[in-house]
């Protein structure tokens, strides 16, 4: 079995600082990772992108692919279906390590008809749906706040007179979450802060001990919860081609 890792970022400004942040506190081991070109566009459809078509084509069944995000991999709604039915068809797992769908098992299916869950396909249709909304919202407010003479975006967490000092005390050791804890700010806040301190510091941030991954609880009759379990995968036998 191998851990693949796949990241993209849209711009040429932007970085992928909080996606390795977000990977390395997952502790995946044996990583081979797959990154887009810098400015690769999320209106590309995944499957028509270098990497991850790459990516597909080094894998093999029971392999586990790993983003930091769902929207650093789709767009909408049917890039997610469609992406799921490949990795069906080439029986690989996908882990989303933040945000909404990262309790979820997106994979699975009907034990008989091998068809993908309607309760997961209507869940991964309002999840995306509702970030689509978020997206236009967040455009459409930053439109009128420039209108305004504004300066759009949201207010950092942290206060920038506690920034140095959150920065210091990462890099001496101190953890994410504790430093959100005795700030009082959410986890995110602290790694916006230091994101760009994380590619040379990653083994600073062992002081707290990662929470167990829990099931999803649904409230709906029947035993559909336990599709949205992580499975366990069996490690394939026979060697692996080294070819990318």
């Amino acid at each position: 079995m191998a851990n693949l890792i796949y990241k993209r970022v849209s711009t040429d400004q932007q970085s992928t600082a909080r996606q390795n942040l977000v990977l390395d506190e997952a502790r995946i081991e044996d990583r081979v990772t797959f990154e887009e070109q810098a400015g690769t566009s999320s209106r590309l459809h995944p499957l028509q992108r270098p990497k991850f078509g790459e990516l597909l084509t080094y894998a093999r069944p029971g392999d586990i692919v790993h983003i930091s995000e769902m929207f650093r991999l789709v767009r909408g709604t049917q890039h997610i279906l469609d992406v799921l039915d490949v990795l069906h068809r080439d029986r690989l797992a996908l882990r989303i390590r933040d945000g909404a769908f990262s309790t979820m098992d997106l994979t699975a299916r009907h034990s008989r008809t091998g068809e993908l869950l309607s309760t997961v396909k209507f869940m991964v249709q309002t999840l995306a749906a509702a970030g689509e909304l978020q997206r236009e919202l967040t455009y459409d407010g930053l439109r009128a706040a420039e209108a305004k003479g504004s300066k759009g975006g949201r207010r950092p967490a942290i206060k920038p007179d506690k920034t140095t000092a959150v920065r210091t005390a990462y890099l001496n050791g101190r953890s994410i979450a504790a430093l959100a804890r005795e700030h009082g700010v959410s986890r995110g806040a602290v790694r916006t802060a230091v994101a760009d301190l994380m590619p040379e510091h990653t083994a600073a941030d062992n002081e707290d001990v990662p929470a167990p991954q829990l099931p999803v609880t649904l409230d709906m009759p029947g035993k559909v919860a336990d599709f949205f379990r992580a499975p366990n995968w069996s490690p394939p036998s026979g060697p692996r081609s080294t070819t990318a």
